[in-house]
């Protein structure tokens, strides 16, 4: 077994800038507003390949008004991870969107691909706020021709990305 580094496969290479090519702080107050938007919703990027030179992955922040919900959507491939800061999040998720779960505050939530779903902010009158990570940098969202269980009363939570 041979000292090198695999990624080295014996070429000698310049060194590599990790100041420039390293860890990347983002801070909160320094969030990109400049994202798809949705009624109903503020969503900030943090993590992207032009804020961060990230390749494979997306993050940034959701905060979804009260009593806003969804209409029946999917992310296509992408698998999505949802944190709760603060507020209470409702999720409805299958064909006719027949299951339902709760979460809170310091818990997570995961999306995998293609999964029918609805968000809904289950407090009426507090703001739902979370961090949101996907697998990919593409903002795809799939509408889904699905009656919802909960209508969206006051917002329906929909955007230009929602195709």
């Amino acid at each position: 077994m041979s000292n090198d580094h695999e990624h080295d496969h014996g070429e000698h290479h310049e060194p590599i800038d990790w100041r420039e090519h390293g860890v990347k702080i983002i801070p909160g107050n320094a969030l990109d507003p400049n994202t798809a938007q949705t009624p109903g919703m503020n969503r900030a990027t943090a993590i992207n390949h032009a804020r961060a030179g990230a390749e494979k992955i997306w993050a940034g922040t959701v905060t979804i008004h009260a009593n806003a919900k969804t209409g029946a959507h999917h992310h296509g491939d992408l698998e999505s991870i949802i944190y709760v800061v603060k507020g209470k999040a409702r999720m409805r998720w299958g064909e006719n969107l027949e299951f339902v779960a709760e979460a809170g505050p310091g818990d997570f939530i995961f999306v995998p691909p293609f999964v029918p779903h609805q968000e809904i902010n289950a407090s009426r009158d507090e703001t739902l706020e979370c961090v949101l990570v996907r697998s990919g940098q593409e903002p795809v969202v799939v509408n889904l021709d699905i009656e919802p269980v909960e209508k969206p009363e006051e917002v329906l939570w929909k955007d230009p990305i929602h195709r």
